[in-house]
């Protein structure tokens, strides 16, 4: 029961902490934080990372699907379970990365 207690008070205390001991910060008012190169420029590395992304992505993925499907050709129906798996990865990768760097852009185009 003492342990019990410990890791309640524990978890009051860490709540307190970080719902009454916060300082806000507001990018923009007083001390122009959002129009500093650093903000302006992760922005814009993040913009071009994402749109390069977005373009290669499919690309590297077709190529490697493309390797897989001939490798499958060659290989006798134990590994061709093993090529379907890898050609089935490569596709998920190829719509999470494109999704994935869509979503980022999209919201990067938010605080524009």
């Amino acid at each position: 029961m003492s342990k019990i207690k410990s890791k309640v008070l524990t978890v009051f205390v860490i709540i307190q902490v970080l719902f009454f001991n916060v300082t806000s910060v507001f990018a923009g008012s007083s001390n122009n934080v959002g129009k500093s190169k650093i903000a302006t420029g992760t922005e814009a590395l993040l913009n071009d990372v994402t749109t390069w992304l977005m373009i290669l992505a499919p690309i590297v993925g077709g190529l490697l699907i493309i390797y897989f499907f001939i490798r499958r050709s060659g290989a006798d129906e134990q590994d061709q379970k093993r090529w379907n798996n890898r050609i089935t990865t490569a596709i998920i990768s190829v719509v999470g990365a494109v999704l994935g760097s869509a979503i980022i852009n999209l919201v990067i185009g938010y605080y524009k």
